[in-house]
């Protein structure tokens, strides 16, 4: 069963300062040195609640596990970070990330990590821009977003990259007609299109949910009854489902009517659960899945779960975008130490070059990027995720997208990793 979290109890919330913290990101003059050199405060609109909740855990210890590892280093230009924690919600009630954005700017935050969903993302990326805040997402996909302005980032590729990978993987395993269950916003519109371009490229026919057929459902949907059984008539012989929380309903439909899932059956980023015993056992086997992003190291995710034990009392179930959040935090504090000051335009100005854009010295923690730093080198910072430097348009100019596999379990193990460029 997909896991709700509550609000966060809060990540690694350094001791108040006395000093007033209450200005505007943002008012200060950048990177020359004039900016604020107040302590850096950190926001966070991620999804404690709605359809992509069960991301919520994951990201919020890979910014609290960076948060310690910064302030244990001394933090940035010698104060430790401050963490404001918000929840972004889901599509189904856009609200929730304005509320949390409102408040999050009143607070005073230089730059947010989040959203996850690229829809809330473009609900909130222009308020955060106004106020001068950086935001930086971990998950965010959406072509949308790509180059979109000066004040947003991300560490997760494109669905440009996503995309290729999952229609390689349809056509390489010898499917020649495939359908699309796809929910209609940013996300699931965008990976849809960059899918069908890939697997039609290959040869492989879209026969239900393409691009233009109007045949998308509305996130939030609990119903799938008749568009399993119109999906059905057309006898793809593959079905790539590009949907949250939904999931679990389709596949309960999908089930009812007599589809066999093992080795047809396709799911991405934003359903990759381990879904246990949600299902009847071997309802899953079978079913691959793609996820941007390297692999998460072993050491890496027991520092990530005892994170989460000790400040969230929560075991991890999954570890989706956690390294993306934790190298999200580092650049913006990295791009900080570059730029002399904390302010959000200072943060905006230099998280590409932290990330390597301009080359340097490849450092791969933020202890060794503010030595480099302080010694006058350029720095290249290698994170957990293994994207390459952020690119004109600030995506990653390269990523790895791992390829997974259910067992009879319904939870999903890591078979290998594709490297892809946007």
């Amino acid at each position: 069963m997909i896991r709700r979290h509550a609000a966060v109890q809060g990540i690694a919330l350094a001791a108040a300062l006395g000093l007033g913290l209450a200005g505007c990101a943002g008012s200060s003059e950048g990177a020359d040195g004039d900016g604020s050199a107040e302590a850096l405060k950190i926001g966070t609109i991620l999804p404690l609640t709605g359809t992509l909740a069960f991301l919520g855990p994951p990201e919020v210890a890979g910014v609290g596990l960076a948060v310690d590892d910064i302030n244990e280093a001394g933090g940035v230009l010698g104060n430790d970070v401050i963490v404001e924690s918000g929840d972004s919600g889901d599509t189904t009630d856009l609200s929730v990330a304005r509320s949390t954005a409102t408040d999050l700017i009143g607070k005073g935050v230089s730059a947010v990590i989040g959203a996850a969903s690229s829809g809330v993302s473009l609900a909130v990326v222009d308020q955060f821009e106004e106020a001068g805040v950086m935001e930086v997402s971990p998950a965010n996909t959406a072509t949308d977003l790509s180059g979109y302005g000066e004040y947003f980032a991300r560490t997760a590729p494109p669905d440009t990259v996503q995309g290729a990978a999952l229609g390689s993987l349809i056509i390489d395993d010898g499917h020649t007609s495939v359908g699309f269950l796809v929910q209609n916003e940013a996300y699931g519109n965008g990976l849809r299109d960059n899918t069908q371009k890939s697997v039609e490229a290959g040869g492989v026919t879209a026969v239900y949910g393409a691009t233009g057929a109007g045949q998308e459902f509305p996130p939030g949907e609990t119903n799938f009854g008749s568009q399993v059984t119109n999906l059905l008539a057309q006898k793809p012989d593959a079905i790539a489902v590009i949907a949250f929380e939904e999931t679990v309903a389709i596949v309960t439909e999908l089930a009812a009517q007599g589809w066999d899932f093992d080795g047809t059956t396709y799911f991405v980023d934003g359903n990759l659960s381990n879904y246990g015993d949600k299902f009847d056992p071997g309802t899953l086997k079978g079913v691959q899945g793609t996820l941007p992003g390297a692999q998460a190291e072993d050491d890496f995710r027991d520092r990530l779960n005892t994170w989460s034990e000790e400040n969230e009392n929560t075991t991890l179930e999954d570890f989706s975008y956690a390294a993306e959040s934790y190298d999200a935090t580092i650049l913006v504090a990295l791009a900080a130490v570059r730029g002399g000051a904390t302010d959000g335009k200072t943060i905006s100005e230099n998280i590409r070059a932290v990330s390597g854009s301009e080359g340097g010295t490849e450092v791969r923690s933020f202890a060794d990027g503010v030595k480099a730093l302080e010694a006058g080198d350029e720095i290249v910072y290698k994170g957990f995720s293994g994207t390459g430097p952020l690119d004109e348009n600030n995506d990653p100019s390269s990523a790895f997208i791992g390829i997974y596999l259910y067992g009879a379990d319904n939870t999903y193990t890591y078979v290998k990793s594709v490297e892809g460029k946007s």
